[in-house]
C-alpha cells in the first residue's frame, strides 16, 4: 500500500489559493480516480476538485474554511500500488501555512452599492481570503465591519458562509464595529444620492444572489472604465442555414451533439480577428496590450437566469468540428456549475447570442479589460434585391444583425466599423461544399 498526496490544483493563472468549502468523501471513503472529492471556492467560481488516484481517503488535512495554498497537500490517499517515493506529510504540517500578517493601510473612502461613503480603517491584523474580500467589495462591507464579524473557520478566519451568513441578517442584526477614523472635515463628501424604489402593497422583494451581484458590479464597472460605442451591420446568411440544415443530421449522428450556428460565428470572428488584430488588445494605464492569443467568449444563460461566458482558448487554431464541440461541451458544464476558473478566465474578445432568445440586435456591455463584444441577432427571413446574371430580383432571404461595442478609447469608429464589417463577409461568403 502506497501513501499519495492530494494537493490543491492550480485553477487558473492568477489564482494562487482557494477555499475549503465542504468535503464530498470522508476519512475511510473509498475514491476512484477523477472522482470529485471536495468544494473549494475562488473569488472567481466554486468549483469542485477530483482525485487523482483511486484509493481509499485515508485522512482530511484541510478543514472546511480552511485558505489553501496551491500546491499544498489537502489530504492522504491510501492507493494499492507500490509507494510513489514521496512520504505523506504529517497531519500537523500539511495543513495551510498561516498566512503573514500583512497591514492594510487607509485607503480613500470608496462608495457602496447603497451610494454610502465608507471609510477604511486605518489597519488590519485579520487575514481574509480573496473570495471573503470580494463578497465584502460586492456587499458594500467595510473593513471596519468586516474586522467586527465573528469566523467559525481555522483562528477565528471568516469563511464564505459566515459572510453570507451576516450579508443575509446585516441590517436586522448589526454587528458592533468599532469606530472608524473620522473623515477629514476639510473633504466634502462625494456620496451619490441614492434614489428610492417605489414599493406598494402586493410588490415581491428578492433579493439578488452572488451571481447577480456580481454581474451587476460588472456591468457597472465596465460602462464607467471603458465608453462604449456600437456598429451595426446586417448580414446575409441563407447559406449557412441551408448547408447547417444539410448537415445537423450527419454531424449529430458522428459528434453526438448538436450543430449550432455559434461554432460558425466564432470560425468567422476569429479570423476577423487576425485580420485585424488591434481588436484584440487591452488596456493599462496608457498602455495597450496586444494580445498574442486570440480567446472567445461565448455568454451562456443559466436556468438561473444569470450569465456566465466559459472562454474557448485559441479559437483561431480549431476548425469547424472542433468548435461545435466546444462550444458544445462548455455550454453543458456552464449549465451544469461544473467550469474550472480557468476555463472563465483569459478572454480576449466575447459573442453574446441576442438572437437566441428572439431579439434581432442589441448593444451589448463590454467583458472588461477587453475592447470588444460581438451581439449575435435572431436569423429573420426578409425580402431582399439580389443580383442575378439577367438583373436584379427580388428573392428571400435569411438575414441578422450583427452589433458590436467597442471601447472608443482605443478602437475608433473605423476599426470598430470594419471588425464587424469582415464578420458579415466571412459569414455571407460562407461556401456551400464546407466539409465538417
Amino acid at each position: 500500500m502506497a501513501l499519495v498526496e492530494l494537493i490543491m490544483p492550480k485553477m487558473g493563472e492568477s489564482i494562487m489559493e482557494a477555499t475549503v468549502l465542504t468535503w464530498l468523501k470522508k476519512e475511510g471513503d473509498t475514491i476512484e480516480q477523477d472522482e470529485s472529492v471536495l468544494e473549494v471556492a475562488t473569488d472567481k467560481v466554486d468549483t469542485e476538485v477530483p482525485s487523482t488516484h483511486a484509493g481509499v481517503l485515508k485522512e482530511i488535512l484541510a478543514k472546511d474554511g480552511d485558505v489553501i495554498e496551491v500546491g499544498k497537500p489537502i489530504a492522504i490517499i491510501a492507493t494499492d500500488g507500490e509507494d510513489a517515493g514521496a512520504p505523506a506529510a504529517p497531519k500537523a504540517e500539511a495543513k495551510s501555512e498561516p498566512k503573514p500578517e500583512v497591514k492594510v493601510e487607509a485607503a480613500q473612502p470608496a462608495t457602496a452599492s447603497n451610494g454610502a461613503v465608507q471609510q477604511a480603517p486605518v489597519t488590519s491584523d485579520r487575514f481574509y481570503s480573496p473570495l471573503v474580500k470580494n463578497i465584502a467589495k460586492e456587499e458594500g462591507i467595510p473593513l471596519s465591519e468586516l474586522d467586527a464579524l465573528p469566523g467559525s473557520g481555522k483562528d477565528g478566519r471568516v469563511t464564505k458562509t459566515d459572510i453570507i451568513a451576516y450579508v443575509e441578517t446585516r441590517g436586522s442584526q448589526p454587528v458592533a464595529a468599532p469606530a472608524a477614523a473620522p473623515a477629514p472635515e476639510s473633504k466634502p463628501s462625494t456620496a451619490v444620492a441614492k434614489v428610492p424604489a417605489s414599493i406598494s402593497a402586493g410588490d415581491e422583494i428578492i433579493e439578488m444572489d452572488r451571481m447577480r451581484k456580481m454581474i451587476a458590479q460588472r456591468m457597472v464597472d465596465s460602462k464607467r472604465i471603458a465608453p462604449h460605442v456600437t456598429s451595426f451591420v446586417e448580414a446575409d446568411v441563407t447559406n449557412i442555414v441551408f448547408w447547417r440544415n444539410r448537415m445537423k443530421n450527419e454531424f449529430k449522428k458522428r459528434e453526438g451533439g448538436n450543430l449550432t450556428f455559434t461554432p460558425i460565428f466564432i470560425h468567422a470572428v476569429a479570423k476577423a480577428i487576425k485580420d485585424y488584430p488591434m481588436i484584440n488588445v487591452q488596456v493599462d494605464g496608457d498602455r495597450i496590450i496586444k494580445k498574442k492569443d486570440i480567446n472567445i467568449g461565448v455568454a451562456v444563460a443559466l436556468p438561473s437566469g444569470n450569465l456566465i461566458v466559459p472562454v474557448i482558448k485559441n479559437a483561431d487554431q480549431l476548425n469547424l468540428t472542433g468548435l461545435a464541440n466546444k462550444v458544445n461541451d462548455l455550454a453543458t458544464r456552464a449549465r451544469e456549475n461544473k467550469l474550472s476558473p480557468d476555463e472563465l478566465s483569459g478572454g480576449t474578445f466575447t459573442i453574446s447570442n441576442v438572437g437566441s432568445f428572439g431579439n434581432v440586435m442589441g448593444t451589448p456591455i463590454i467583458m472588461q479589460p477587453q475592447v470588444g463584444i460581438l451581439a449575435l441577432g435572431a436569423i429573420v427571413k426578409k425580402p431582399a434585391v439580389i443580383e442575378t446574371p439577367s438583373g436584379d430580383a427580388i428573392a428571400i432571404r435569411h438575414k441578422m444583425f450583427l452589433s458590436h461595442s467597442y471601447d472608443h478609447r482605443v478602437v475608433d469608429g473605423s476599426l470598430g466599423g470594419m471588425v464587424v464589417r469582415r464578420v458579415a463577409d466571412y459569414l455571407e461568403r460562407f461556401e456551400m461544399d464546407t466539409d465538417i
